[in-house]
């Protein structure tokens, strides 16, 4: 048998093999540890053999996929796995991913993929419908936040640098500047470092009580940057902060940033579809004075990881930052919609079909109930924040922000350090695999940081969580 080019009857018993393995998996969530501990050098001889010469059987593949790679996995679905902001995925874009893979569709443009590339258009549109954004900005699907605020970057460099910095480049130009308060995710330096602005020219801004941007500091830094010669061209908004799910006054940044003539890029990779829940939609409406904004349906959209989006509200400053061509990408015979091109709005070039998943989703499951989940998810966040607070040996550091909550262990009249005691309950507790946390730095202190994003999680998770987080506390 062609290994290669299997039979149809192959192929269903291959894929009937893997679903069943799959349904095992999520039945198997609540049973199994968030994560089981090991070691780099037991799974490197667990897995490590000379190039194969001869394929496998399909059935030993699955026996180390479900002893090996499946056991040894941080399972992001575990209904109570808090650790970063980790989509669960969803049974239905699992089964998207396999038509995905059998089409093997490069989504390039609308040449190389019609149906593809106007189901992405579709999607995106459905996004920008979630979020309040004008329907006449454009967009496409990247590959996570990281990418999308890149993308915004680069296009409010192109948009506001005095010259032409795709063809000259930024010698002779001021030193450009970004503003970004302490609770911006690393991303938008690092992006600024591979765009040639440089990490340093990332201004960060103080922050107030609730972690949210002081616009009086941010006044004084674009004041004291144009004085001194720089060219202030740029604020990043947090929708939702990666650390405490911070969410900074947009509308009043909006009124700031068009009185200066700057760029307004608002990331809302983690928080951008709270927009759908009732309790949180008020915090949306001047989103559509954004310049671009950075989503991430990945996170709370339920999506495998690889599916991020960038917004502009005006697509021809996106073509401006990101048109090339080649004579093997001229598009011959085709104008107008047909002509499209996904390269002229990002960095990309080869594009897998992310659309496909998240149009599924989407249309399977329905925006109503996504909404039902995200507000779960919240109204998680703050029962646990209740829970702490009425608790008389936790404390909380910053309000819970959207469905990321904050704190630490702070027994009364403890004389320690703080800080060495949670860390060493923060490893205790992800080594006994109940529950899952990540860390944080809050207001200078250490906290133990979780973030519900899974619709399998209840109010019992969050009870059971401060009881694991108790049992690792040493004796």
């Amino acid at each position: 048998m062609d290994k290669l080019a299997l039979p149809p009857d192959e192929i269903r018993a291959l894929g009937e093999a893997v679903l069943e393995e799959a349904a095992r998996y999520y039945e198997s969530l609540d049973s199994r540890p968030v994560l089981q501990p090991a070691t780099s050098p037991a799974l490197r001889a667990a897995l490590s053999e000379p190039l194969p010469r001869d394929g496998a059987s399909f059935a030993s593949l699955l026996e180390t996929l479900r002893d090996v790679v499946i056991r040894y996995s941080r399972h992001s679905a575990h209904p109570r796995f808090f650790g970063y902001v980790s989509s669960p995925g969803t049974p239905v874009a699992s089964l998207g991913a396999m038509l995905e893979a059998a089409l093997a569709v490069n989504v390039t443009c609308w040449r190389s993929a019609p149906a593809g590339t106007e189901l992405e258009h579709v999607t995106v549109n459905w996004l920008k419908e979630m979020l309040g954004y004008p329907a006449s900005a454009g967009g496409l699907l990247v590959s996570g936040g990281s990418m999308a605020n890149f993308a915004g970057l680069a296009v409010a460099r192109s948009a506001k640098a005095p010259g032409n910095v795709l063809r000259d480049g930024l010698a002779g130009t001021p030193r450009m500047r970004v503003y970004v308060s302490g609770e911006g995710h690393f991303s938008i330096a690092k992006a600024a470092g591979m765009l040639g602005l440089g990490e340093a020219n990332v201004r960060q801004v103080k922050t107030n009580r609730r972690l949210e941007i002081d616009l009086g500091d941010l006044d004084r830094m674009v004041e004291e940057d144009a004085a001194a010669g720089h060219l202030p061209f740029c604020v990043v908004a947090n929708a939702g902060a990666t650390a405490t799910g911070a969410f900074d006054p947009i509308g009043e940044l909006a009124v700031f940033t068009r009185q200066r003539g700057l760029w307004l890029h608002v990331d809302a990779a983690y928080g951008g579809f709270a927009a759908l829940a009732p309790s949180t939609r008020h915090l949306f409406p001047a989103i559509a004075q954004a310049d671009s904004v950075a989503l991430d349906p990945h996170k709370w959209l339920y999506q495998p990881i690889g599916c991020g989006c960038v917004l502009y509200r005006d697509p021809a400053a996106a073509r401006a930052a990101f048109s090339h061509s080649a004579e093997y990408t001229r598009t011959i015979g085709l104008e107008r919609d047909e002509a499209f091109a996904f390269w002229d709005y990002g960095p990309e070039l080869s594009r897998p079909f992310r659309a496909l998943d998240l149009w599924l989703s989407i249309k399977y499951i329905g925006a109503a109930r996504l909404a039902e989940a995200i507000e779960n998810n919240m109204a998680c966040a703050r029962y646990f924040e209740r829970l702490v607070q009425e608790s008389a040996d936790f404390e909380m550091l910053a309000p819970a922000g959207l469905s990321i909550f904050c704190f630490r262990y702070a027994p009364p009249g403890y004389q320690g350090d703080l800080d060495a005691l949670n860390e060493r309950i923060l490893l205790d507790l992800q080594r006994a695999g109940g529950s899952y946390l990540s860390n944080a730095r809050v207001h200078g202190k250490f906290a133990l940081r979780g973030c519900v994003l899974n619709y399998r999680t209840t109010r019992r998770d969050m009870e059971i969580l401060l009881e694991d987080v108790r049992r690792a506390v040493p004796a």
